[in-house]
């Protein structure tokens, strides 16, 4: 499926007093690879919720392995697992610039009507583009 890869570079606030990113800070992380993920496809989230959709979060995993370090370079590996329908769910590989593995994670989303707050199937026009 498609994949995207988002290199970014821990910032100091990011981490706690041992030095490393706090663990919290990785579903942000994986956020970041989500929307670079589909600004490559030519849509942002802005957009989609200027057509009416929202894609809240309803399951995170997030396996730790190895910790990210003030001003490492970290590259987010996010793809896609599956045609999307109602949800989306996206696995994700963070690396440092040696090429450890750092965590593995695994998000799902759902498509959410704006103005009924109700589920939704996936929107066309992102469905065309990931059958390109």
């Amino acid at each position: 499926m498609k994949k995207n890869i988002t290199k970014l570079r821990v910032r100091y606030g990011e981490t706690d007093q041992m030095g490393v990113v706090y663990y919290g800070n990785y579903a942000q992380y994986l956020e970041q690879g989500r929307t670079e993920w589909l600004r490559e496809l030519g849509f942002s989230y802005r957009w989609m919720e200027e057509n009416n959709i929202k894609l809240p979060v309803i399951k995170l995993v997030i396996d730790y392995k190895l910790p990210a370090r003030y001003d490492d370079e970290i590259f987010i590996t996010t793809t896609l697992k599956k045609l999307p329908t109602v949800r989306i769910e996206f696995d994700y590989e963070i690396h440092n610039a040696e090429g450890a593995l750092l965590v593995t994670a695994s998000t799902t989303l759902v498509f959410v009507d704006m103005q009924t707050n109700k589920l939704k199937r996936a929107p066309d026009y992102l469905l065309e583009k990931l059958k390109e």
